[in-house]
């Protein structure tokens, strides 16, 4: 009891922190969508230079740093003399060298990199786009030295600290597009100007550079000596490129998706590609509040588990956080279906944003709604291999995922309507993450023996019967307003409190009835 307690204080913290980022984040999409135009080529040029570093990055390091680094260095802090300090330091001279040889590389390779995302793009459009991620692939070197340094941090139990890093980037570039806007910067890519251009790429690579200093300076301020090392000797290189090897290949898979997702949306006319962005980044929002900060507090305790080989201790922490999980995520996943196109309406119909990408967006995020759980517990349940420093099997199994996802994608382009082929993009993610969740599932239990499935099924059975519940006071809420309410963001304030409120309490509600103990969880957590 005692350790779940600590979990839930320590993901009470990391949750907090998470949602005040996330909340900051959004209010920089607004900023810029407000500021370039839904529905513009220039916002989808921004769209598509800002991945790029986010693509290379995660290609090259980030499935490495994300599931390598936490166990590597959890168990430098348990076998080194020093805490595994001398061991961090390495590691982070090693990733700032090597994410500088990425950074220039990416930079000469930036038109091949535009083309592989942005397929539909005119020339004069995609030479905007080359330039703009020439401002913005130093980024790559960023976020690598945010990723090591936020590591060292969770290793040593300062979880919320990286996940506030984010605000500081979100501050930085709501201040750029502000002054976007107050100087009357054009939403047209022939028309911007070669400040406007200066503005909008430093400006938004200096929020990368300003979250990256935030870690550095809160590990410094753990008391860690914050400094690099020629010698990388220790490191164990080797030993990281055998482990993240196969970390690599799942990157690579999920970022295969990722790409032929982007080109699929592009082909959708102007605007759909920051549609299907857009409503990306509003799907991800409950899961890297919920999700994400279970993850962050779970994997060192999981790692240590591993390391113990107290494999009851891992099944039971893993089966805890899915099933906490999917209890928190449900609700919001059925506000996203139900209710997409108001959410849609309410957070992007202002400024320059035209109004049929902004119903475009509505539908897509709804189609996302029905990902979010097998995506979640797809998610959750891979932390277990990352703990026992299996990274084959999640890659073998994301690679799947992958391939199926990128399949149902391309079938769509030759199946459907050139405007369709957008919203079947979250649909064919809802596909392969549910088969990816059921694949996981299944390696985990003949690698663990079992995997606490009883609890599992049931508490998913008595979600379902609780999401419907919820699902029927919404739309009935929904019913009732839609004659009433008025057109445009003031209405769909209306709507999405309201029934966001019926929602949840037929979920609450139903929850109860049916006994969903981790309702109580969420609730203790909550009031924390």
């Amino acid at each position: 009891m005692q350790d779940r307690s600590s979990l839930g204080r320590a993901g009470r913290a990391t949750a907090v922190a998470t949602a005040a980022s996330r909340a900051a984040g959004f209010v920089r999409i607004l900023v810029l969508t407000a500021a370039l135009g839904l529905g513009s080529r220039l916002l989808d040029s921004y769209n598509v230079a800002n991945t790029l570093p986010n693509a290379v990055y995660e290609v090259v390091a980030g499935g490495v740093l994300a599931g390598v680094l936490v166990p590597l260095l959890t168990r430098a802090v348990a076998d080194d003399g020093d805490a595994g300090v001398a061991y961090a330091q390495r590691l982070l001279s090693l990733t700032v060298c090597a994410l500088t040889a990425l950074t220039l590389l990416a930079v000469v390779a930036a038109p091949w990199l535009v083309r592989l995302y942005g397929p539909g793009f005119t020339a004069p459009q995609r030479e905007l786009t080359v330039v703009l991620s020439r401002f913005f692939l130093p980024q790559i070197l960023f976020y690598g030295v945010s990723a090591v340094a936020g590591a060292v941090l969770t290793v040593r139990g300062r979880f919320a600290a990286p996940m506030w890093a984010p605000l500081a980037n979100s501050v930085v570039v709501i201040v750029v597009g502000l002054g976007y806007l107050a100087v009357g910067g054009t939403t047209r890519f022939a028309d911007l100007s070669a400040a406007e251009l200066a503005l909008l790429g430093v400006g938004t690579s200096a929020g990368v550079l300003a979250q990256a200093a935030f870690v550095v300076w809160s590990l410094s301020r753990s008391g860690f000596p914050v400094r690099l090392r020629a010698d990388p000797r220790g490191v164990a290189v080797r030993r990281i490129a055998r482990i993240g090897g196969w970390a690599l290949l799942s990157v690579v898979a999920a970022q295969v998706l990722l790409a032929v997702a982007t080109r699929v949306a592009s082909r959708s006319g102007p605007g759909g590609l920051s549609a299907y962005q857009h409503a990306l980044t509003v799907f991800q929002v409950p899961f890297a509040v919920v999700a994400v900060s279970l993850m962050t507090v779970l994997l060192p305790r999981l790692s240590r588990s591993a390391a113990r080989r107290d494999h009851e201790r891992v099944i039971g922490d893993l089966s805890l956080a899915a099933r906490v999980a999917v209890v928190a995520v449900a609700p919001f996943a059925v506000a996203l279906m139900l209710l997409g196109p108001q959410i849609s309406v309410l957070l992007f119909a202002h400024g320059r944003s035209a109004g049929p990408t902004v119903a475009q967006l509505g539908v897509v995020l709804s189609a996302f709604g029905v990902a979010l759980v097998p995506f979640t517990g797809y998610m959750v349940l891979q932390r277990g291999f990352f703990a026992l420093q299996d990274t084959r099997t999640p890659a073998l199994i994301t690679t799947g995922v992958s391939a199926a996802g990128a399949a149902l994608c391309l079938a769509a382009v030759r199946l459907l309507p050139p405007a369709a082929v957008v919203v079947a993009v979250p649909v064919a993610y809802a596909v392969a993450y549910a088969v990816g969740l059921v694949a996981t599932a299944l390696a985990l239990r003949a690698r663990l023996g079992r995997i606490d499935g009883r609890a599992l099924v049931r508490t998913h059975v008595r979600v379902l019967v609780a999401a419907g519940a919820g699902a029927g006071g919404a739309w009935a809420a929904v019913r009732a307003l839609a004659p009433v309410v008025a057109p445009g963001w003031p209405g769909a304030l209306v709507t999405v409190v309201v029934a966001g409120a019926a929602g949840a309490a037929g979920y609450a509600a139903a929850g109860r009835l049916v006994r969903l103990s981790e309702l109580r969880q969420l609730a203790v957590v909550a009031r924390g």
